[in-house]
């Protein structure tokens, strides 16, 4: 017999985490809802609110990391069009 193992929709996780959030423990979501303690830590990680500053915005470490993906990719285009200028000053002269 091998581990099957259960696949849960983004819902079901942010779900949980909000319930643990809400002070449910580990173990008892792990009761009721079926899921692994080491599951909903790293659900939690993921889908935990943070307070990003004083006024109250709040965002998902996931959304942290895909800001963070997409501010590396805006850099390195920055870069690329600061070299194609530079070529193209050059040409032009």
């Amino acid at each position: 017999m091998g581990n099957r193992q259960i696949r849960y929709d983004e819902e079901f996780k942010r779900t949980i985490v909000r319930l643990r959030e809400g002070g449910k423990s580990l173990r008892e979501l792990k009761r009721e809802y079926g899921v692994s303690e080491s599951a909903v830590s790293d659900w939690c990680k993921r889908y935990a609110r943070i307070e990003v500053d004083d006024e109250g915005t709040v965002m998902t470490m996931q959304q942290i990391k895909g800001l963070q993906k997409r501010l590396a990719e805006v850099e390195e285009e920055n870069q690329i069009l600061k070299k194609a200028a530079a070529i193209f000053l050059q040409h032009s002269k």
